[in-house]
Order: structure tokens, then sequence, then C-alpha cells
């Protein structure tokens, strides 16, 4: 019997969307944003919110912690900004730790999906910046090839590149310069560069580093970005220190 039930129910959906299919059809598309802002603040459903309340306590256990300050609104943008620069800066600080002492780091504009606000910084809001499993990495590259990726920096408009790179580029697009702590790229010679797994794939469009040797990718779940980066503001904010980063020229086109 529910045998019997279970077909006539099939031969009913099949039907009526037999039925759909004959004398429907699809004659425009239209969409709109639906702005969601504190005004539904005011029109809250009880019995939504609480089945909402033991999830929204646990979520807030996790991403309401502070983990320290910073002096400004860091925002990220081409072809450069605040939020890039610290982020490869950072890369380059925490490679201490992993015994390495690359010259130079890279964090790709198209992973930083956020930005951070003045004052304090929750680990949510490191999370909205960074959200993906990305890891530090560490990997060498030769000068020609060094220059084969600023070159592809170029092309997109310039990508987060950590102090003491000084790149010229053309509103087109073009490498006019490249320096390192002052000096030219010696396309002999060899660069350590502290990055993110996914772009030493040559993912992004920075395909120059599938030229790379050396490679050391961590793979703990601690060696994830936003970790690392809540670590870094964790110790300023344990010597009382915000966090502040600047545009100073490492980027510029002309």
């Amino acid at each position: 019997m529910a045998k019997v039930k279970t077909m006539m129910a099939a031969a009913a959906v099949a039907a009526l969307l037999a039925a759909c299919s004959v004398n429907s059809a699809v004659v425009g598309v239209e969409r709109t944003r639906l702005l969601v802002d504190s005004r539904y603040d005011g029109a809250v459903d009880a019995s939504t919110a609480g089945m909402m309340a033991p999830y929204t306590r646990v979520v807030d256990s996790i991403m309401g912690p502070v983990v320290g300050r910073t002096d400004s609104e860091l925002a990220a943008y081409r072809p450069e900004s605040p939020l890039s620069n610290l982020l490869a800066d950072i890369l380059v600080w925490a490679a201490a730790d992993y015994g390495e002492h690359p010259v130079m780091g890279v964090y790709n504009m198209g992973g930083i999906r956020a930005s951070l606000p003045k004052g304090d910084v929750t680990y949510g809001d490191v999370l909205e910046v960074a959200p993906f499993e990305n890891k530090i990495c560490f990997l060498t590259l030769k000068g020609s090839s060094l220059m084969e990726l600023f070159g592809q920096m170029a092309k997109v408009g310039g990508e987060g590149v950590s102090h003491g790179v000084e790149l010229v580029i053309t509103p087109g697009g073009q490498l006019v310069s490249a320096r390192l702590n002052g000096q030219p790229i010696d396309p002999t010679a060899t660069y350590r560069i502290a990055t993110i797994d996914y772009l030493a794939e040559g993912n992004d469009k920075m395909e120059a580093f599938r030229q790379k040797s050396g490679f050391n990718s961590p793979r703990a779940k601690q060696n994830d970005t936003r970790y690392i980066i809540s670590t870094y503001f964790k110790e300023k904010a344990a010597r009382g220190e915000a966090v502040g980063a600047r545009v100073e020229g490492r980027i510029k086109v002309e």
C-alpha cells in the first residue's frame, strides 16, 4: 500500500511539473538589493530571536574577544594601501618563529575581504579580513623570476608587498622599475620570500611563484594567516601599542 501511495504521489508531482512546463514561462528577471541594517533591530521576531540565542552566545564568545587596537581605520586598495602593507609586513614579522629570514613578503589584494576598524579589533574582525584557510609559507625565487612576479603585480595594478619594496608601474599596468631595500634586483641572485600557500601555487595571476625552490609550507592550523595576524595584534597590545600602517610609496603609478 505504501508503495502504491508513493507511486501516486510521484505521478501527481510529475503531472504538476508537466502542467507548469506547458502553461508557464519565464518572461523576465529582475533583481534588487535588500539592505539589512539597524532599522531591523527595532522589529525583532521573538520566536526567531529565542531560537538563535544559544548560537549567538557561542558565536559571540568566539568572535567577540578583542585581540588589539588600531590607531586608524585600515583599508585595502590598489596600488598600495595601509592594510595590504600591514599584512605583507606581518608575514615577514612572523618568519622568525619558523627559523626563516625572508627579505620581503607578498600578500594578495584578492585575499583581503574587509577593512579593520579604528580602535578595538576583535578576532571576528580579523576573520572577516582573512576568511580563507591560507597558511604562511616561505620560498626562494631567482631575481629574474622575482622581476616576472613584479611585472605580474603591475598588470593588475599592485599587490600587497612588504616594507623595502619599491615598484614603479604605469597606469596601463607595465613595470617601470623595481628595487628592494634601495638596491636593483639582481637577476642571478636568489631572494627568500614570505607569502601564503595559495599564492605559492601560482594563483591569483602570480604565476612566477611556480618557479620557486626551497619551499617551506607549515601545515598546522596555527599557521593560518588569521592566527598569525591575531598574534601580531596581541603582542602589540601586550606592549601597550596600537597597530598602525601607512601608504609609504611601495608601489607608485607614474
